[in-house]
């Protein structure tokens, strides 16, 4: 048996898994993803390394969007289980030395919960303040905010005459951050879950919680101005941390939208008082020219790599970074940057290498690991995604985009690319359930499963087993501060890690065709070895003058005497 250690900085060596329930495996015949199905993976997950499992939402939810709309923050969806089930997760994930983190939603409550049915059509209800209301302006909404998912961010309740804010969709309404009351209910709930063992939260659009409160109108853009990053966040923040997160040394990752380094900067300060990390998403909008994601277009390769630098060195000695490609909301990173074809495997390999290098805690999405791809659907009845459905039936049959077309884009940037049930073996429906599953298996799937992974030595599976290990074994790739060796390179991305003891570089082809580079100087000698590649004829020794073959990765240590 394997036991949790009492490190409180486990993360910064760490490598976290995300599962999505509803898509990772079906203990039965229903054809969603359940928590029993999680259990029986775990030995699994525990031969690739992970220290870590965080789960997106799987409380009580009408699943409007799945699950990030939460009825009732204490009890289990039956669809995923009961809290019996819930326990039994933690407690054999803590057996094996895998920690769990809990998805938690607290920017928004679902319509459904009753502290918003109270509220609705009560102004007199003691939870009609835990949400936002306002009265109409000039007989219609208080302002010009956007919802994220399209329209006006208010909806009217009828019975009061007042609109409730709802950032994303209108049966998610906003809590009042303002109101001490709801503050303490979320450190209940955080607590709740803590005093169970659970190791640590991801929190959903976290710096969305504080909103500016004379509510303008935007007179320049969504509203989003005047909630992002808002005036008392940092202040709320570093209230639930002092009361919650530090008193159960919780790790916590927030998810911020639209954020700035600076922000992210203060939110994961090394003094932990607010957060231990955050994600953010600049460099997975390259693909979006002009900021427009409903368009099929290559993706801009020196943005990337100025994202990449722009946050490595912006958060080192300051902050600390989630480094990620793939989540839910997010196509197969080897469909969207790589080659899913003739160099999947190459190009899988690659990809993982050039996160896992750089400072942060790397998150693998379920199916990440063995190169599962976009499952390249050609009917719009395949897919689930109510965004994706919706921008069909806007540009088809509103703006007059061919289906041949909006098809290419959905292939390209639907969020149903990530969520199509993760491929086991090379049963009838990948070995996700014996029932039909609730979305269409990538017809792939004999070939790319976790059964072929784990028997073939040479897999994407183990590939990312070394990276996962290289980050417990090597220092710098934790503590070295971030180069850009080659930032005009038009298809290497390859950076330098380098401490005191150690420098580390991560050369990495972006493309299917040899690419030249040259190291640095101090590299041409005796010391320097090669720690890992995906081709398997590596020289021993290292040369200065580098020709990557297509979708190659090298990754080179130098020891420095001392």
């Amino acid at each position: 048996m394997t036991t949790i250690t009492n490190d409180t900085n486990w993360w910064k060596t760490a490598s976290i898994y995300q599962i999505y329930p509803k898509s990772f495996c079906d203990s039965g015949s229903k054809g969603t993803g359940d928590i029993q199905g999680i259990i029986s993976k775990l030995d699994y997950l525990k031969l690739l390394g992970v220290d870590a499992i965080w789960l997106t939402p799987v409380y009580q939810s009408p699943m409007i969007d799945n699950g990030y709309d939460i009825a009732d923050y204490y009890s289990i969806n039956p669809d995923f289980g009961t809290m019996a089930d819930f326990d039994e997760l933690l407690a054999q994930a803590h057996q094996r030395g895998i920690r769990l983190i809990m998805d938690i939603v607290v920017n928004h409550t679902s319509t459904e919960h009753h502290w918003f049915q109270s509220a609705l059509g009560d102004k007199q209800s003691p939870y009609r303040d835990y949400y936002i209301w306002k009265d109409p302006v000039e007989g219609s909404v208080p302002n010009n905010w956007q919802s994220k998912f399209g329209g006006s961010a208010w909806e009217l309740d009828e019975n009061t005459g007042q609109y409730f804010l709802h950032l994303f969709a209108k049966e998610q309404a906003d809590l009042n951050w303002e109101n001490p009351k709801v503050r303490a209910e979320v450190k209940e709930v955080i607590s709740f879950w803590a005093e169970k063992g659970v190791d640590g939260f991801r929190l959903d659009v976290i710096n969305l919680i504080s909103k500016q409160q004379d509510f303008p109108s935007d007179q320049i853009g969504d509203g989003r101005r005047f909630y992002t990053d808002g005036p008392r966040v940092h202040e709320y923040l570093q209230e639930i941390s002092e009361s919650v997160f530090q008193k159960y040394g919780s790790v916590t990752v927030g998810e911020m939208s639209s954020t700035t380094l600076e922000h992210c900067q203060q939110y994961s300060s090394l003094d932990n008082k607010e957060l231990s990390m955050v994600f953010n998403f600049h460099h997975l909008k390259v693909d979006y020219p002009n900021g427009e994601k409903w368009t099929k277009a290559p993706f801009d390769f020196n943005q990337l790599k100025q994202i990449f630098n722009h946050w490595q060195t912006g958060l080192n000695g300051k902050g600390w970074g989630a480094l990620f490609w793939c989540n839910h909301d997010q196509p197969r990173v080897v469909s969207r940057l790589g080659n899913d074809q003739e160099y999947r495997v190459e190009a899988a390999k690659m990809l993982g290498a050039s996160v896992h290098m750089m400072q942060g805690t790397p998150y693998v999405y379920q199916g990440e690991e063995i190169g599962m791809t976009n499952p390249g659907y050609t009917s719009i009845e395949q897919y689930r995604d109510v965004e994706s459905t919706n921008m069909y039936d806007i540009m088809v049959n509103q703006q007059g985009v061919s289906h041949d077309d909006m098809m290419a884009i959905l292939a390209q940037k639907s969020r149903d690319n990530s969520r199509t049930p993760m491929q086991w073996n090379g049963d009838e429906y990948a070995g996700f359930s014996k029932g039909q599953p609730w979305l269409e298996v990538a017809g792939n799937y004999q070939d790319i499963n976790a059964d072929n992974a784990v028997e073939d030595s040479d897999s994407v599976f183990y590939f990312y087993q070394k990276l996962i290990q290289l980050r417990k074994e090597v220092e710098v790739i934790t503590s070295g501060n971030y180069l850009d060796l080659y930032p005009g390179h038009h298809s290497v991305f390859g950076y330098q890690r380098q401490s005191n003891h150690q420098t580390l570089i991560c050369l990495n082809n972006y493309y299917g065709h040899e690419s030249e580079c040259v190291l640095p100087k101090e590299f041409e000698c005796e010391k320097a070895k090669y720690l890992l590649g995906n081709y398997s004829d590596l020289d021993c020794d290292v040369s200065q003058h580098q020709v990557l073959r297509p979708y190659e990765t090298r990754i080179i240590l130098l020891e420095h005497s001392i």
